[in-house]
């Protein structure tokens, strides 16, 4: 079909014929606006209408037909789609009451049910499935340690991995424990370093690395040393450690919030990159506009 538009309907079908390479008796045509001159010139329309031609050649039939089986395809294919969709919102709301009712019929079993797992019971088997999950992982990573270690020069025969709340406690030891410490703990801070990078990144957990007593060892040394500054913060209501290296900045920061849970404390640094632990009073919105 075809919409022509021409100042007379004679026009507009001699117009249409020659577009549609037929004659004028071989078209099928629908007046869609009548010709007006108009009134002085003014408000003239010119005719439209919509013809066809009644003898169309074999390639307009066969894309007309194409078009209408394309039609129909997309047709059944969004037919099928709606379909589907029904289907599955219908599983899923079936699934629903599936899954309600047997819940609830549990519920009432239980409750004439003398064997029937309590709450606490409940809770300890999702504990237990819980460790499992932290136990494979831990297996996993200490195997992934062992390696690590046996390509290094250090003489180390013992790699323990627990993991427990989100934190992976690392024990290592062997006659090269002292070595793989390093003077004043510096290899200790770059293998712990490397270590939390690794699991933090992967697992999303945090690490408590051991190797032989050094950590137990630099936590008493902390302890030993925060002793006064704790009564000093007691006294004052604020104050702050030395410079701190490596673990025994954490190992301070640990140590004082856990005495001072109501104070503010955090690690601070200075230009040149050394870092030491504050404890202050919360400021108060009233403080902090001024």
């Amino acid at each position: 079909m075809k919409k022509v538009e021409a100042a007379t309907l004679e026009a507009a079908y001699a117009k249409a014929a020659k577009a549609l390479a037929c004659s004028v008796s071989e078209l099928q045509s629908e007046v869609v606006q009548h010709p007006s001159k108009g009134f002085f010139g003014f408000m003239k329309k010119n005719a439209i209408i919509v013809a066809s031609c009644t003898k169309s050649n074999k390639t307009e039939t066969s894309k007309s037909e194409d078009t209408l089986e394309e039609s129909v395809a997309s047709e059944i294919l969004d037919t099928v789609k709606k379909t589907s969709q029904k289907e599955k919102s219908t599983q899923v709301e079936s699934k629903k009451v599936e899954r309600k009712t047997p819940e609830t019929n549990v519920v009432l079993d239980n409750f004439f049910d003398a064997d029937a797992p309590t709450h606490e019971e409940a809770l300890d088997e999702e504990y237990e499935e819980e460790n499992v999950v932290y136990d494979e992982l831990a297996l996993m990573i200490e195997n992934q340690l062992k390696e690590l270690l046996s390509h290094s020069c250090f003489d180390i025969d013992v790699v323990e991995v627990d993991v427990h709340d989100n934190t992976a406690l690392i024990f290592i030891d062997g006659e090269d424990a002292a070595l793989l410490i390093g003077k004043e703990g510096y290899r200790y801070n770059a293998l712990s370093y490397m270590i939390f990078n690794w699991l933090h990144s992967k697992y999303e957990l945090f690490i408590k690395l051991e190797i032989a007593e050094f950590l137990t060892t630099q936590q008493e040394m902390i302890r030993n040393y925060i002793k006064p500054l704790i009564k000093s913060v007691e006294k004052e209501g604020k104050g702050k450690t030395r410079f701190l290296d490596g673990i025994l900045v954490q190992i301070a920061l640990e140590q004082l919030r856990e005495k001072f849970p109501d104070k503010y404390v955090a690690v601070k640094s200075t230009r040149e990159g050394k870092k030491f632990v504050v404890i202050n009073e919360f400021n108060s919105p009233a403080k902090s506009r001024h």
